[in-house]
């Protein structure tokens, strides 16, 4: 059989198969994502791994929920879930921020900061920045998101290295939240690879006035000395 006769071969084959699709999962009523797991316990990935749980871990997801009934309001568990999960997330304790986000999760399962949670979860720990990218999406279109979620959305658009679409979303996100300071940051890395040096200059001098992460530390002193800022 010659090598181009092969090829036809295995060409037509080809043809017959059907393409594959990703399974996709719905995670609150309306929700729906790509059903994706990664190499940690269960209630480290999102939404517990889309794990099937054994009995006993059912009845202490029953439990959990009949302890936020009892406390009188699922609503405040689940705020108390999410902001302990972005406090865990500032001190770069995935493992914990996950746990929380799971929570959440099982408390109010439509909410927009369980979808960001999760998606700073899996850019970050698991670097699979197209599937945080849906999350983050699925996020904006989610009841009570956070103010920084656009913040956070142009940050991952950087790390893909999508400037110009970064630099719109995080013109939004500073004005969602003027006082984050990670967000001007990446707004001035942003204006500086899309050619406004001095639009990157005044973004990180408002960055600057504001309470600064180590992140935002490094990020500001390697954006001006690209951009020479005054």
């Amino acid at each position: 059989m010659t090598f181009i006769r092969a090829c036809i071969i295995a060409i037509g084959a080809l043809a017959w198969i059907a393409p594959s699709h990703a399974e996709t999962v719905e995670t609150a009523p309306g929700v729906t994502v790509t059903k994706k797991t990664f190499p940690a316990p269960i209630n480290e990935q999102p939404f517990f791994g889309f794990a099937d749980k054994t009995p006993e871990q059912r009845k202490a997801d029953a439990d959990f929920l009949a302890d936020a009934d009892k406390f009188g309001s699922r609503v405040a568990v689940f705020h108390a879930a999410i902001e302990r999960g972005w406090g865990h997330l500032e001190r770069g304790d995935f493992s914990e921020a996950a746990k929380r986000f799971n929570q959440a999760w099982l408390l109010a399962p439509e909410r927009s900061p369980i979808y960001q949670g999760f998606a700073v979860i899996v850019a970050a720990r698991f670097g699979d920045l197209e599937y945080a990218e849906e999350l983050f999406r699925i996020a904006l279109h989610q009841p009570e998101p956070r103010p920084t979620l656009k913040a956070d959305y142009g940050r991952l658009l950087l790390k893909a290295k999508r400037p110009v679409e970064a630099k719109t979303i995080l013109e939004q996100g500073v004005r969602d939240a003027p006082e984050f300071a990670d967000g001007w940051a990446s707004l001035g890395l942003a204006r500086l690879q899309t050619g406004d040096a001095a639009g990157a200059c005044a973004a990180a001098s408002e960055a600057g006035k504001l309470k600064l992460s180590g992140q935002v530390v490094s990020d500001l002193v390697m954006l001006k000395r690209q951009a020479a800022c005054p």
